[in-house]
């Protein structure tokens, strides 16, 4: 195996002069070098799926050819005799840049005056959108009599920061032209398509395996620039060939997630009813797109209303070009920034009216009986009960004692906050027809002769536990026990296509195929027994191994018995055909949205501006739950990475397009001191969009947390008269806020 190393640009903007690459090659172990100016009409460009109207697509080469646009954008590339001896020759190359002024305020970026990055463009614009519903007319005419307030919220970039960087091998066999490459992915079927497209190979020639992956969070739902190089230089040089992102390169180059801007315009009346929204959203999407790159805030316009049907509404969205790594999909994608806007919003509004937040809520949330509710945005809410989740954690918490003791404790001169989040997400991505690509699933279910089961599914589970779901779907439904059933994922050279895993549809979507698929097997092996008990087949039920009538005990068959049959074909019934495989893709007709209500308790040191998250409570309704274990360790990973967004973490880009905050002594990440003990409680509400009525639960607690720390942190600080504070709340920026408003 050889071992691939990059040079990438310490510029922001810079134009390449040249690149000397003499002094790398004469490098010891050094098998080969290349820039991009090597590998000119050799490979495709980096794959982005983004369509919207008017987007501006910039080329996106796998090697920068004649331009940096961000700091870790790869130069050149050197594949060795070992990783050691890959990097030392990289660091050999010399490259003469010529540094330009680098654009990392993307308001700045869109300003008059302000020159493109892209010189094919006549300005840092990627696209606009506008939505714009309701008579606004009507809204301006009555706003002397209606509390308006406006507010800036703001979105920081954030890294993901999986345990696992990303990581790739890729293995050549010439003979067969079959190129097999291992990689670090959340969508195996889908990149291998992309990388045989960005290669010129037939997909046929090419097989993807994505090994057990160390965490994705959306990052990992992207093709990269370096899978389709390593593949590449695999073929190139009929060698295996690896290369492992360092810890660094996964902080440059690596999908950025967040970072925007919102201006804020709400419309209420005196009684909490919110009745108007207006919102101009500036998403800074980087330097390039990557796979979804300028769909992500779209998101944020479909769900920025959240859990209340307000019927008028503004929101435009600006993509904007900047020196940096691009932004993605990072847990939640979208969902976590329109969410965290709206619930600031209503407590605003609570605030400001001198209401309590959970009554501003309730005043405004739908009835149960008014779903499946369509807004103003395009989406249809499937079904909710959004009252049952709020009441259900107000009483864990005991709302009103708490208010009281927060009351008491502040004439003591501690300031605790209690923060409230209600939100509902869009889950199980979902119709083809709304989908960059597709929003189907696969399953595949085979008895084998000795009575074992394979299921083979189109998503990639990456720690949401589908091996073990999964199973329990098919045991379930075939009364056997778990152990007896295998679940087969992200080898494209053994499972049928599929579209991934990402926007919490592995069950709703990916497990609703493997049902139907072993229904049909249910059908044809319930036609056998019934045929050879001389019943009904409608009469049938599986249960511990056996297929039996649901009126006689005495008329039943061993279920290893059925699957001999199928395959020795004795005698089966006319019509069925010997063997026990079936295969499903399921479309869903809808998205689905899971909710859910979150309580958080904070306490604020004065003296410090240290913030303690002292108390968490969340109930969360992802529709029918299969494994309560799985789903409450997806809540916990979500609120642990929401809160980490909340109270340390930020990249940061200075002046000139450094990253400032490019390795994890500079990046804050949340660490197990930092939090109490979750409590954990659930509402089951199932939607009709899937059988299983699951919904999706992979996102929810980034969702919903994010918020409920904030406000809680506000509520903290109401006796300064704070109203708002941008994440991350970092002690000194909360000290200095208290000190300033002492002064005041």
């Amino acid at each position: 195996t050889l071992h691939l190393a990059f040079l990438r640009s310490p510029y922001g903007h810079a134009k390449i002069l040249s690149i000397d690459t003499d002094a790398a090659r004469r490098s010891p172990g050094v098998v080969d070098v290349l820039t991009g100016e090597d590998l000119k009409g050799k490979i495709g460009g980096v794959p982005s799926a983004g369509k919207l109207p008017g987007l501006k697509v910039p080329a996106h080469p796998c090697l920068a050819i004649g331009r940096v646009r961000y700091v870790g954008e790869p130069v050149a590339l050197v594949v060795a005799q070992d990783r050691y001896k890959a990097r030392d020759a990289a660091d050999r190359l010399e490259v003469d840049y010529d540094p330009l002024p680098a654009v990392v305020d993307p308001e700045k970026a869109i300003a008059k005056g302000a020159k493109p990055i892209h010189e094919k463009f006549k300005d840092n614009v990627a696209f606009r959108t506008e939505t714009k519903e309701g008579n606004w007319k009507k809204l301006e005419k009555s706003r002397k009599s209606l509390l308006v307030i406006t507010q800036r919220i703001v979105n920081q970039r954030l890294a993901p920061v999986a345990i696992e960087p990303r990581g790739v091998l890729a293995d050549y066999r010439p003979g067969e032209d079959q190129l097999s490459l291992w990689t670090s992915t959340q969508i195996p079927h889908l990149a291998k398509t992309q990388i045989s497209l960005m290669l010129g190979m037939d997909e046929t020639r090419v097989r993807l395996v994505a090994p057990e992956v160390g965490g994705g969070f959306g990052s990992k739902l992207n093709v990269y620039a370096e899978e389709g190089l390593v593949g590449y230089m695999a073929r190139k040089l009929c060698s295996p060939v690896k290369w492992i992102e360092s810890r660094r390169e996964n902080m440059q180059a690596t999908i950025h997630g967040r970072d925007l801007i919102s201006d804020i315009e709400v419309f209420a009346q005196k009684d909490g009813k919110i009745v108007g929204l207006k919102c101009n959203v500036v998403a800074d999407l980087g330097a390039y797109f990557q796979l979804l790159t300028p769909l992500i805030p779209t998101l944020t316009g479909l769900m920025i209303l959240g859990c209340y049907n307000i019927r008028t509404l503004e929101f435009n969205l600006t993509g904007v070009f900047t020196n940096k790594m691009a932004t993605d999909a990072y847990r939640g994608a979208g969902r976590p920034e329109a969410t965290y806007i709206i619930e600031r919003v209503v407590d605003m509004v609570a605030q400001k009216l001198g209401k309590d937040p959970a009554a501003v809520r309730r005043k405004n949330f739908p009835q149960p009986k008014d779903f499946p509710l369509t807004l103003v945005t395009g989406v249809t809410y499937d079904s909710a009960n959004y009252q049952a989740s709020l009441k259900k954690v107000l009483d864990h918490v005991g709302y009103a004692k708490l208010r009281k003791k927060q009351e008491q404790l502040r004439k003591k001169g501690r300031y605790i906050g209690i923060g409230l989040s209600t939100y509902v997400e869009i889950c199980a991505m979902g119709p083809s027809s709304r989908m960059a690509a597709g929003g189907w699933e696969s399953g595949a279910v085979r008895v084998e002769p000795t009575g074992k089961i394979t299921v083979k599914t189109g998503v990639s589970p990456h720690g949401q536990g589908q091996e073990t779901s999964f199973a329990q779907i098919v045991a379930q439904e075939l009364g056997v026990g778990m152990d007896d059933v295998t679940v087969v994922h992200g080898d494209t050279g053994a499972v049928q296509y599929g579209i991934g895993t990402f926007g919490s549809r592995g069950t709703a979507v990916g497990g609703t195929a493997v049902y139907y698929a072993v229904e049909k097997l249910k059908a044809k092996m319930a036609k056998i027994a019934a045929h050879k008990l001389k019943v009904s087949a409608k009469d049938l039920i599986f249960e511990n191994y056996k297929i039996r009538s649901k009126r006689s005990a005495k008329k039943s068959i061993g279920f290893t018995d059925v699957v001999s049959e199928a395959y020795f074909a004795k005698q089966l019934p006319p019509g069925v055909d010997p063997g026990l495989e079936a295969s499903h893709v399921f479309e869903p007709s809808n998205f689905t949205f899971p909710f859910g209500a979150h309580v958080a308790e904070v306490e604020v040191d004065p003296e410090t501006g240290q913030v303690k998250l002292t108390g968490y409570t969340a109930v969360d309704d992802c529709g029918r739950v299969i494994n309560p274990m799985l789903v409450e360790g997806q809540v916990h990973g979500g609120i642990a990475q929401s809160v980490g967004q909340v109270l340390w973490e930020e990249h940061v880009y200075d002046e000139n397009g450094q990253l400032i905050t490019g390795e994890l002594m500079d990046y804050a990440l949340p660490r197990a001191t930092g939090f109490p003990m979750f409590k954990l409680d659930r509402t089951e509400t199932p939607t009709e969009v899937n059988p299983l009525g699951v919904k999706g639960v992979g996102e929810a607690g980034t969702i919903g947390s994010t918020p409920a720390v904030v406000n809680a942190v506000v509520d903290a600080l109401k006796p300064f008269g704070v109203t708002h504070v941008d994440m991350p709340l970092k002690p000194e920026k909360i000290w200095r806020l208290i000190q300033e408003r002492r002064a005041s």
